[in-house]
């Protein structure tokens, strides 16, 4: 359902302070994107609450912002529905199930497939829909290179995110199915006489359990992707970077049969037969690529292989991966034999950490102080670590008081035991 608008025109300041105001909304964290965009939004589209819905994001889909009397009940069912009556590209002003009541809402629909949902303080048409699709076109591409790009401690908190989630649903699911079955076998005995009020009841309960069901599926959509799914979508990323270079490229897909592979897992193996496929790339003599994943035995592997002459710095490559390795708990081997050609390979396990309730903590840490809280873990003091990481014992004490901050502990022998217990350590 489109609307065009009239496009706006802007005198020149106003042009670079909104410029100016849009660079500040793209240039912070990702998980505080939506609060930044709808002040950036406020004065020309004024609303009371704002969505955006991503599977670039698959922790957190849903980014909110707003009186929390909407944000805290939209689901992504009723995100998903909004979606499909809204064209790629398209906009849409109208009512829409959201809390499960009809509202009145603005939504884009960028090409990126990501959707913006604005709950306007008054109804009526979407004022200066071209303005506001080109604005929240940048945020789209912004959001899905971050994701793209994600740093270390991103993935692990959008992993306990999604796991989080998972659990949770599974477990309302579990509780909201047994009370449902258990009006439904009341309400099938022979026992009651009013059979008009069972019929009634009946159906009402019937629907209940098919939508709760539904729910979950919807929800498990975006904590997992088919493996097929998530190996074509790193075929077409990676088409362009080796067409160019006219470089012989077999891809072997995963079994159709495979396990489902978690979201940030996709993302990250995406992600890093990307980094390999560029690293191999520099070698003027590249002429053949292999690139293939399958799973076997609760994990995903990704086998990278070529055919040159095997002179390329595999270290660069391994100082790009480190990070994603030690965050999805990977194992990374590079091969290079000079005149035969490389492999990488790559093994991603599916099951998140024994050690889950600990990631929230580790993810607010920075590379440097998990570096710190390994070396702790270890049972060194200040002075051998400052001559290990090459540094001044000061900027030790520094890294040492951050991380006991962070980790809400208060000596070294708690954060060591967290530094364990999350194999920081091997």
């Amino acid at each position: 359902m489109d609307h065009v608008s009239t496009p706006v025109a802007l005198p020149p300041v106003e042009r670079v302070s909104a410029l100016e105001g849009l660079r500040e909304v793209i240039d912070g964290p990702l998980t505080d994107v939506a609060r930044r965009f709808s002040r950036f939004l406020a004065e020309q589209w004024p609303h009371r609450a704002l969505v955006i819905f991503t599977r670039e994001c698959t922790g957190r889909p849903r980014k909110v912002a707003g009186a929390a009397d909407i944000i805290d009940r939209i689901t992504i069912a009723e995100l998903e529905e909004l979606k499909s009556v809204v064209a790629p590209g398209g906009s849409y002003a109208g009512s829409a199930a959201l809390n499960g009541e009809g509202r009145w809402v603005w939504a884009i629909r960028d090409t990126s497939n990501t959707l913006l949902v604005l709950v306007p303080r008054t109804s009526g048409e979407l004022p200066g829909q071209a303005e506001l699709a080109a604005a929240f076109g940048i945020v789209a591409t912004s959001i899905r290179q971050q994701v793209i790009q994600a740093s270390p401690e991103y993935l692990a908190e959008s992993r306990a995110a999604s796991d989080a989630r998972a659990r949770t649903t599974a477990e309302l699911t579990a509780s909201h199915e047994a009370a449902l079955a258990g009006i439904l076998v009341t309400l099938r005995s022979s026992g009651l006489d009013d059979r008009q009020a069972r019929t009634v009841a009946t159906a009402a309960a019937s629907e209940a359990l098919i939508a709760l069901r539904s729910r979950q599926a919807t929800d498990r959509a975006f904590a997992e992707e088919p493996p097929v799914a998530a190996f074509e979508r790193m075929q077409r990323e990676i088409g362009p970077l080796v067409r160019h270079r006219q470089v012989e490229t077999e891809f072997v897909a995963p079994p159709l049969d495979g396990r489902p592979i978690p979201g940030e897992v996709a993302v990250g193996a995406r992600a890093m037969t990307q980094a390999a496929v560029l690293a191999l790339a520099t070698q003027p003599d590249l002429d053949r690529l292999r690139i293939a994943w399958g799973c076997e035995s609760g994990a995903l592997v990704v086998d990278i292989r070529d055919r040159a002459a095997g002179r390329w710095n595999s270290n660069t490559l391994w100082r790009n991966l480190e990070g994603r390795v030690h965050t999805l708990r990977a194992e990374l081997e590079i091969e290079s034999v000079p005149g035969w050609g490389s492999r990488v390979l790559i093994r991603l396990p599916l099951d998140p950490p024994l050690s889950l309730p600990d990631q929230p903590e580790l993810a607010r840490l920075n590379a440097r102080e998990r570096e710190v809280l390994a070396l702790v873990a270890e049972g060194k003091r200040n002075k051998a670590i400052a001559a290990q990481l090459g540094v001044a014992e000061s900027t030790v004490k520094f890294h040492v008081a951050a991380l006991l901050r962070k980790l809400a502990v208060s000596s070294r022998g708690e954060a060591a035991a967290i530094g364990m217990r999350a194999a920081l350590t091997q």
